[in-house]
C-alpha cells in the first residue's frame, strides 16, 4: 500500500512549512531556511518552487499575493495540522533515541 502524499515529510518540506508561519515569498523562504539551520539545508530554487506548487495543489498553503513574479504563501489550517502532526512525530523519534541510548548510561 502506498504512503500517503505528504504524511511524513522531507527536511526541506518541514523548514517551508515552518517558514510560513508568517506570510513570505520563495526568495524569503530560502533565506530563512539557511538562516534557521546555520546554512546545514540550503534549499534551490527548482525545489522549492516545486514543492510550493504541490503544497498549493494539496491546499497546505495559499498564494496570498503576487508581485510581479514574487509570490507570497502562508501555512493554511491543514498546514498548520500536517507541521504540527510531523513535529509530533520527530519528537517521538527523540524520546526513543533518549530511551534507548541513556539506559545504557
Amino acid at each position: 500500500m502506498p504512503r500517503a502524499k505528504f504524511q511524513t515529510l522531507t527536511e526541506q518540506m518541514f523548514y517551508i512549512l515552518l517558514c510560513l508561519k508568517n506570510e513570505c515569498c520563495g526568495t524569503d523562504i530560502m533565506e530563512k531556511i539557511k538562516s534557521i539551520t546555520d546554512g546545514r539545508i540550503i534549499l534551490g530554487p527548482g525545489t522549492l518552487y516545486n514543492l510550493l506548487e504541490q503544497f498549493v495543489t494539496e491546499e497546505i498553503i495559499v498564494e496570498t499575493k503576487t508581485e510581479g513574479r514574487r509570490r507570497s504563501y502562508i501555512l493554511t489550517e491543514k498546514g498548520k495540522q500536517i507541521l504540527e502532526s510531523e513535529y509530533n512525530r520527530i519528537r517521538k523519534q527523540a524520546d526513543d533515541y533518549e530511551k534507548l541510548f541513556r539506559e545504557e548510561q
